[in-house]
């Protein structure tokens, strides 16, 4: 009996872990297709025309998300996670009103803010085709993570962490 636990601990070790890499490698070829050419306009243009200032000292992370895709409410509180360790915009794609994201926001008790993006205007211009997708810039506002896909809390603290290094 006990040898059959061992075993099956064994198996289910390894089935994370090619999940972890599988996942991660994943993520990465998506992100290949991301317009890294418009990318670092988020911090000149484009975020100056929606009245955000980012803050030089912090770590910059950019999430695009939707109220319609499940993969993006299981992952939103490891995104609320970070609200304060980095200056966080998220972005809500093709999901409604300012109330109904609003709605979304209280009903998974989400405390970040929100940029409406009704049209995906935002989301064309950075060729975001996935949700949810995250970029991360470091403290010189340079993109040095791309994320496509689900991201778990660890994972985005880490990545905060790292980039502001």
């Amino acid at each position: 009996m006990k040898e059959k636990i061992l075993h099956y601990t064994k198996e289910i070790i390894y089935f994370v872990i090619f999940m972890t890499l599988f996942a991660n490698a994943l993520s990465w070829y998506k992100s290949q297709d991301l317009n890294k050419s418009s990318l670092p306009l988020i911090e000149s243009k484009l975020i100056n025309n929606l009245d955000y200032k980012p803050q030089d000292d912090r770590v910059t992370v950019v999430h695009f998300w939707a109220t319609w895709c499940p993969t993006c409410e299981l992952e939103a509180s490891n995104i609320n996670a970070i609200a304060d360790k980095a200056d966080l915009i998220t972005i809500a794609v093709n999901s409604g009103s300012d109330y109904e994201i609003k709605e979304f926001l209280d009903a998974n008790k989400l405390t970040f803010n929100v940029i409406n993006d009704r049209d995906a205007t935002l989301a064309k211009r950075f060729h975001i085709s996935a949700y949810p997708t995250t970029l991360i810039y470091d403290r010189k506002k340079n993109l040095v993570f791309s994320e496509v896909g689900y991201t778990s809390t660890i994972g985005v603290l880490l990545r905060v962490w790292w980039a502001g290094l």
